[in-house]
């Protein structure tokens, strides 16, 4: 169903390992119209960094308007796709884990190749660090600082930060209904 065929924006979960799920949520990705809307919703760990290099790209070259929802957890390699979302939204339970990225091969690599690889993650990591800091509005040391200590950052945090805007969970009304969901 393509975005114009339903009622308001497209609603994409991005839950659980990026990897696991590239091809479908980029499958649901280019269901947006170029230009389009949609509404990503996060609770990923991460996955590989070309992954979430790989989501982000597709939303920033096809201009898409998403809206991000942190709902749960967004760590790693997710960071990059929510990056590329406009606004951010993050609740006072949203947890975010900022770390250099975990580079690894299944192949068995000889010592040049090796070298080569060290070569190329070292730059990208650096490209990346940048790249995450321009779209998420926050100073380069910020996002360097956080991802050399491996930090956690809590959904208020990032608020405070001013890449996100911290929404309250509490009431919950829903639209139409004026009906108050229930807790458990």
């Amino acid at each position: 169903m393509r975005e114009s065929d339903q009622e308001g924006p497209l609603e994409i979960a991005l839950v659980g390992d990026l990897t696991e799920s590239e091809t479908e949520i980029c499958d649901k990705l280019l269901e947006v119209e170029p230009g389009g809307q949609c509404t990503l919703y996060f609770d990923s760990p991460g996955g590989s960094p070309y992954s979430g290099l790989a989501v982000m790209s597709l939303i920033l070259m096809r201009g898409l308007r998403a809206r991000g929802v942190v709902a749960g957890e967004c760590s790693s390699a997710a960071l990059w796709p929510l990056a590329a979302c406009s606004p951010r939204l993050v609740t006072p339970l949203s947890v975010l884990l900022f770390h250099r990225p975990k580079w690894q091969s299944e192949e068995n690599v000889g010592p040049a190749e090796a070298s080569q690889w060290a070569r190329h993650f070292t730059r990208l990591e650096d490209d990346m660090d940048a790249m995450l800091a321009k779209l998420l509005g926050l100073p380069l040391d910020t996002i360097r600082a956080w991802s050399v200590e491996g930090r956690y950052v809590s959904g208020p945090e990032l608020a405070e930060a001013g890449a996100a805007r911290l929404v309250d969970l509490e009431p919950l009304v829903f639209p139409n209904s004026g009906k108050r969901g229930k807790h458990s």
